[in-house]
């Protein structure tokens, strides 16, 4: 990363960071929960533009229409009936293949729309979800704890990598990424992990908190590499240009996607 990089990120991040708290935190919850799913659907318009790229045809409205059901289905399950999600997704996958006389095409297009439907509903719905945490559970810290272990880790990752990477660890996907990289990238997530634990969210277990501190940041790992794919195959560096430095929403998103169900089924089975 050259300097004019970095001076691009940290520009973007002095911007971006204290008004998202600002938002978590002076906000009513339900401002968080949109701004999700509007930036979960920014990421999904991204996404359809990569497999434009190469000449996969989603169909964009009722890929958007099924990411919403998995969305609201995710944040609030009894406004959504369980079944329906999957019914429409199987009558949307149909009447995909019915498109034109391409099976070939058609069978890769639908599998691709359902794809993003269900990356960016669903995953994004659980990473909304974190912010409806009652307060007795630290209300808007869950969320915290999630992007604060996140961005720790990857700031980590990006430092240590740099200064003692050797091996490589998805030399094929992203070159860049280093096993020296990943472990910096463990203890930064743990550590800011643990910044969060102090502040707001004293009631989680200490071994609780250092082994979902691991589990977000490996999660959010792979969730980079699952983008870093899916860039390769398009033939693209970044999924857009939204954020100097940064990239696009989708390359924002990628580790949180996956790091949020982690939180998102600790918060809804721990006692």
């Amino acid at each position: 990363m050259t300097r004019a990089d970095l001076a691009r990120r940290l520009a973007t991040a002095a911007i971006g960071i204290p008004l998202l708290a600002l938002a978590l935190f002076w906000g009513p919850p339900m401002l968080v929960v949109a701004l999700v799913g509007v930036v979960s659907a920014i990421g999904l318009w991204e996404y359809y533009a990569l497999l434009a790229v190469r000449g996969v045809a989603p169909l964009r409205v009722t890929g958007y229409v099924l990411a919403a059901l998995f969305f609201i289905q995710t944040v609030r399950p009894a406004l959504v009936p369980p079944a329906l999600v999957p019914i429409a997704a199987v009558i949307v996958l149909l009447a995909m293949l019915t498109r034109g006389g391409d099976v070939p095409s058609s069978v890769t297009s639908a599998g691709a729309t359902l794809l993003g439907a269900g990356w960016l509903g669903a995953l994004g719905g659980t990473m909304a979800t974190l912010r409806l945490a009652p307060v007795e559970r630290g209300g808007p810290w869950v969320e915290m704890l999630l992007l604060t272990t996140v961005m720790t880790a990857d700031s980590a990752a990006l430092f240590v990598g740099s200064a003692l990477g050797r091996h490589k660890l998805a030399p094929r996907i992203s070159p860049g990424k280093t096993w020296e990289g990943l472990a910096g990238g463990l203890a930064g997530g743990i550590a800011g992990a643990l910044i969060v634990r102090h502040f707001g969210l004293s009631w989680i277990p200490l071994t609780h908190l250092v082994v979902l501190a691991v589990l977000v940041t490996l999660a959010g790992v792979g969730g980079d590499l699952a983008e870093s794919l899916l860039k390769r195959w398009a033939g693209v560096k970044d999924s857009g240009a939204l954020f100097p430095g940064h990239g696009g929403m989708l390359d924002r998103l990628d580790s949180l996607l996956l790091g949020a169900p982690v939180l998102y089924y600790y918060l809804l089975y721990a006692r």
